[in-house]
Formats: C-alpha cells, structure tokens, sequence
C-alpha cells in the first residue's frame, strides 16, 4: 500500500510532537543552575524516596523533574525570606525555561545561614 500525501504529513506531525514531549537534557541542568543562583536556595534535595530528578544517560540532574506539563522543584531553602516568597522568585528565575509549564515548588528544608536546620 502506498502512502499518499496526507499520510506523509500525519507522520511528520506525529515525529514533531513526540519531539516536543521528550524533555530537553540541557533545559533541566539549566533550571537546576538557575535555581542554585537564587540567595535563598542553599540546594537541591531529591524530595521523598529520592524520586525527583531528571534522569539523563549516565547522569541526573537532582531536584529537577521535567515533565511534559509541569516543572518540579524541590530545594533546600536558607532560613529568612517567608517560603512563598522563595518559591516566586525561584518561579520567576525559571519562568522563561519552564516553556508555559506549570512550576511547582517544594521546599524540602530550611537551614540557616551557617548550615543548621532549623
């Protein structure tokens, strides 16, 4: 059977898409660099049983899942700034990143400025 140009062009539509839904490797560490570079954010945390992070070949990206609709982050906040806050200016450091992705933000933990949790 033949395929006629309609089919063609189903198949190169389905191709792009598929594309578009794969996470990109260097837009998670980018994110991840982006939210170290926050003042309030003294880290990365992996969240519960360690499953958030974006898996790469041969490597991980902690803290970071990229998901199809939804950007999670998951950080060790400095203790100071009121939590929504932190979460916000971490939205907005990634917001351009994030590609009309929702952004969710956990904060795993609080330490001070000296490393102790608080």
């Amino acid at each position: 059977m033949n395929a006629g140009p309609g089919d063609a062009v189903a198949s190169r539509e389905s191709g792009d898409r598929d594309a578009a839904a794969v996470p990109q490797p260097p837009a998670a560490r980018r994110i991840a660099e982006r939210v170290l570079s926050c003042p309030d954010v003294a880290g990365l945390s992996r969240g519960p049983f360690g499953a958030v992070a974006t898996y790469l070949p041969g490597d991980l990206v902690p803290g970071v899942a990229v998901r199809d609709d939804v950007i999670e982050v998951h950080v060790v906040a400095r203790y100071g700034r009121p939590l929504p806050e932190v979460a916000e200016l971490i939205r907005d450091a990634i917001g351009d990143l994030a590609a009309g992705r929702r952004t969710d933000v956990a904060i795993a933990d609080v330490v001070t400025t000296d490393g102790r949790k608080e």
